[in-house]
């Protein structure tokens, strides 16, 4: 189901955006620019590649589970 909502712009932006998107796709385009940001992702095999592609995370990852090698005896 879609919900109406009326935000507001500065008129170089509305004009950049009917320019590039083009004036009757600006709502889909801003949609798909939002859902990321305040939705979950769809599944949970696609939030697990999406850690798995952070190497930062993945690094401190690998450096928790390997200290914990000395705990088990």
């Amino acid at each position: 189901m879609h919900k109406r909502m009326t935000i507001t712009l500065d008129e170089a932006v509305y004009d950049g955006l009917v320019r590039v998107i083009g004036r009757r796709k600006i709502s889909q385009f801003l949609e798909d620019l939002a859902r990321p940001h305040v939705t979950g992702p769809d599944d949970l095999a696609s939030a697990y590649q999406a850690m798995a592609k952070d190497s930062k995370r993945e690094a401190e990852a690998l450096e928790w589970c390997n200290s914990l090698i000395g705990d088990v005896q």
